[in-house]
Parts: C-alpha cells; sequence; structure tokens
C-alpha cells in the first residue's frame, strides 16, 4: 500500500513539473511571438554606429537603416536613453533579400539569437531584457549565420516595457546633426570694468585618450569668428583660425567684393581659404601635429582699421616649438569692434564619430583690454547646440575643475550637465608674460 501511494505521489510531482516546465516553455514562446508592447520606433538611420570599422558607417547605414550587412565580424551598436529601470521589451523592423540568416541581439550580458527570413519587411519579436540602470542602453547586433551574401536590412528597432514608461530618449529627426552629437559651449563672462577687450588669451589641454578623430576643440571665439586645434584624421591634425564675413551666406562665392575678408598676412606654412556651409569667409589652417597631454596656448587680437573694418589676428604657442608664431591675420568689412562674445566650445564634425566620447580642458582665460592692463577670467556659463537642447542626444558635460573649466560630449555617457549653468574656476592669479612688441 505504502510503495502504491509513493508511486501516486511521485507520478503527481514529475506530472507537476514538466507542466511547470511546458508552462515556461509556453510563456516564453508567447513572449517571443507578442509584438503588443513594440511600441516605440528607433530609426536606425540616425542611432546606430559599425563599431569594429568605422569606415563601414557611410556605406552601411543609410536612410532606410542597416544595408550592405555581408560581415559576421560586423558590430552594430544603437543607443537609447530610458529613464527608468525594469524589462525592456525589444524588436527589429526587418527583412531578409534572400535565403535566412541568424541574428544575436546583446543587452549586457544577455543576449537571444533570431532567425530572419521574410523578404518584406516585418516586426521580429526579440524578446525582453532587464535594464538595472537608466541612461544610455547599448544594443548590439551581429550576424552569426546566412545563407545569402546578405545577413538582412534593418530599419528600426522596436522597444516597450517597463524601462520605457518614464520616457526615452534617441535621434528621432535632423539625422546629420543628431549623428555628429551635442556641440557643448563656455561663454566667458567680461568683467564690467575691463573696458574694450583688445587680446583673449587661452590655453587648451586634451587629455590622453581623448584626441578622437573629428573633434574640435575651439578655443578662442568672438564674434565674428573662432580659433582653435582639430583632429582632422590618423594622419593630421590642424591649427584653425576662421573670420565670417560680414555678408550673411553659406556660399562664399556669394559674397560682395567689397564684403569679402582680405588677408593680410600669414604665418609659414599656413594655407588660407574661404569656407561656407556654415556662414562664410576667410580661413586659415596650419597643419601641426600638436600632441593629447601637452598644453597649447592661443593669443586672438581684434582691432578697428580703416573704413569701417576690422582686423583679427591669431598667434599660436606649442611647448614643443617654444615661441608664439604667427596662424594669420584677416581684415572684415563693414565692422568696428574689439572682442565681444568671448567663448569655447567642442564639437564633433564627423557623422561616423558620434559615438566616441572626448573631452578637453580649458585654462586660464585672461583678457587684456586697450590701455594694456590684464583681467582675468573665471566666470564662464555651459551651453550647448540645439541637437542637445531638442533631447535628441543627451551626452554633453562641462564644467569647473580646479582652475579650469572643462566639456565633454558624445559617447552616449549617461551623466549630463544642466544648460545654462554658470561655473566659476579657481584663478591662478598669474597673467600671461608676452611681449606684444615682437609678435611676428
Amino acid at each position: 500500500m505504502k510503495r502504491i501511494r509513493y508511486l501516486i505521489l511521485t507520478t503527481f510531482v514529475v506530472v507537476c513539473v514538466l507542466s511547470a516546465c511546458s508552462f515556461e516553455k509556453k510563456t516564453k514562446k508567447e513572449e517571443i511571438q507578442s509584438t503588443e508592447d513594440l511600441v516605440i520606433e528607433v530609426p536606425l538611420r540616425g542611432n546606430a554606429w559599425l563599431v569594429d570599422d568605422v569606415s563601414l558607417n557611410e556605406s552601411m547605414i543609410s536612410e532606410n537603416g542597416l544595408i550592405n550587412w555581408t560581415k559576421e565580424s560586423s558590430l552594430i551598436r544603437t543607443f537609447v536613453r530610458v529613464n527608468r529601470t525594469g524589462q525592456l521589451s525589444l524588436g527589429l523592423k526587418a527583412k531578409s533579400l534572400k535565403g535566412s540568416s541568424i541574428v544575436r541581439v546583446t543587452i549586457g550580458d544577455e543576449s537571444r539569437e533570431i532567425s530572419i527570413s521574410k523578404q518584406s519587411s516585418e516586426i521580429i519579436p526579440v524578446g525582453r531584457f532587464n535594464v538595472t540602470k537608466t541612461g544610455y542602453v547599448q544594443i548590439d547586433m551581429q550576424g552569426v549565420s546566412k545563407t545569402d551574401p546578405y545577413f538582412a536590412e534593418v530599419s528600426h528597432l522596436l522597444i516597450g516595457g517597463e524601462a520605457t514608461l518614464d520616457g526615452t530618449d534617441f535621434v528621432k529627426d535632423d539625422f546629420y546633426w543628431g549623428r555628429r552629437g551635442p556641440s557643448v559651449h563656455l561663454s566667458y563672462q567680461i568683467p564690467e570694468n575691463a573696458g574694450d577687450i583688445r587680446w583673449f588669451y587661452n590655453e587648451i589641454e586634451v587629455p590622453e585618450g581623448n584626441d578622437v578623430i573629428g573633434s574640435y576643440y575651439m578655443a578662442n571665439g568672438f564674434g565674428e569668428g573662432y580659433f582653435g586645434i582639430q583632429v582632422n584624421s590618423d594622419t593630421e591634425r590642424r591649427v584653425l583660425f576662421s573670420v565670417w564675413s560680414s555678408y550673411v551666406t553659406d556660399n562664399p562665392n556669394d559674397i560682395p567684393d567689397e564684403e569679402k575678408i582680405t588677408l593680410l598676412k600669414k604665418g609659414a606654412d599656413v594655407k588660407t581659404g574661404e569656407f561656407g556651409n556654415e556662414g562664410s569667409g576667410g580661413q586659415s589652417y596650419r597643419v601641426y601635429n600638436w600632441k593629447a597631454g601637452n598644453k597649447y596656448r592661443f593669443l586672438l587680437g581684434a582691432e578697428p582699421s580703416a573704413d569701417n573694418s576690422t582686423d583679427y589676428t591669431a598667434y599660436f604657442f606649442a611647448p614643443e616649438i617654444g615661441k608664439w608664431e604667427l596662424i594669420a591675420s584677416f581684415r572684415r568689412q563693414k565692422t568696428t569692434t574689439y572682442i565681444t562674445h568671448p567663448y569655447s566650445f567642442l564639437e564633433n564634425f564627423m557623422t561616423e564619430m558620434g559615438q566616441f566620447t572626448r573631452m578637453g580642458t580649458y585654462t586660464n582665460q585672461w583678457f587684456r583690454n586697450t590701455e594694456g592692463k590684464w583681467f582675468e577670467v573665471i566666470d564662464a556659463k555651459f551651453t550647448a547646440d540645439a541637437t542637445a537642447r531638442k533631447n535628441s542626444r543627451l551626452d554633453y558635460a562641462g564644467g569647473a575643475d580646479g582652475t579650469s573649466f572643462f566639456l565633454k560630449n558624445c559617447g552616449f555617457f549617461s551623466d549630463r550637465t544642466t544648460i545654462d549653468t554658470y561655473f566659476k574656476r579657481e584663478s591662478t592669479g598669474e597673467a600671461p608674460l608676452i611681449d606684444f612688441e615682437n609678435l611676428p
């Protein structure tokens, strides 16, 4: 009798366990097949990057999303910001060109594999992932296997679930600017008793590892132009100085002769010409292999000249050379002014590089007025561009650290600085020692 009872009890337990397993599998299957909570579309056009080979971004990220996907080694990374932890439901809007493929999707240490076989675009649920931190979520896709040369074409990620209930942020439009990332600025406050500012002095140091291709660390900005250093490629870096024309246009060919920027003089190995697209005017640059971890000095002068014009002159001091060198001097027509609206900025000017973080420190700012008196600049306002202000990209920061200000952007870091915040750096009390009479 006891044996019979034991067999009955054992059979009951086994049946319950099998039923539970069957229920779990069924639930999982139903979860994966459901698309009801995939309510938010994230276009890959503005939010995905090729990580392993940035040169492929142009050919693989198109107006229609991810295309030309042939390599198993290609890692496609998409970023979405969430304001709440919890489960994140994820799907793909994708199609196969021919044949079928297996694609792996990963968030954190969780991965799912899905099959893509239909040749018309469909929503394919991937599964649910656990998001443990608010901020940017990194979503990776990688091809596993395929029967056709191409894995798939993917136009959107679709998301939903608890992690999205307090809002999400990603690039929804203006994809060119969204892919470049937010530009950040420091607007310096001119002391009330400074009078007319004849010279603007600044220093920049780019920490090692932050000299990312596509970066412009602009030191001395003013009402009519800007002056700083760039990383243009693996092999080229520049010192850049530009002055806008008083004639407002994005096409330099439209500028009347009487409003063209005039070159007065330039330094050795400096190239000059015109620029457009973001206003137009005169541009000068010197190819110079500046180094991360070294501090570079910038000196900008502005002075009214004859016939309602103003002359702007830029000097650059590299510690490797040890002396002030002329970049260029330009004359701007229909302008009578000294230095106004002094500022610095940090921007990325290459869309494929918007996935990488870069930072610069801006130190020891001083103004020198027309009477030769120096004024230290210890107050600055942190601002950002339209891409940041409309929450397309929230990977921006700035502030004060000791005797320096700093700017940081791109790369999808989650901590950000409130736009329009005022900062005060510590004073050095040591004005620059510059022999103005013997500047080149």
